[in-house]
């Protein structure tokens, strides 16, 4: 059975990290993005035969044909100031 699986993978100043949102605790790091999201088929392939093993109830496919975005926000942030009593 053929599975589509969205993976999200970010860059760090030293390697590469992916998870899967429909497949959470899913996880994979690797030194290049090819390593990881190899890393990931595998994990995400081995957490399926594990939830069909479990009979458990399979995520939701994702559809290969969607698109990703990213959104850029602006955050305020306030300092709070830890007082402590002598």
């Amino acid at each position: 059975m053929n599975y589509s699986i969205l993976i999200v993978v970010g860059k760090s100043l030293i390697n590469y990290s992916a998870y899967a949102p429909e497949v959470p605790g899913c996880v994979a790091t690797g030194k290049t993005l090819d390593e990881t999201i190899r890393l990931m088929r595998e994990a995400v392939q081995l957490h399926l035969e594990g939830i069909i093993e479990d009979g458990d109830e399979m995520p939701l496919s994702a559809d290969p044909t969607d698109e990703a975005h990213f959104v850029e926000v602006e955050v305020e942030t306030t300092v709070r100031t830890l007082h402590q009593s002598s």
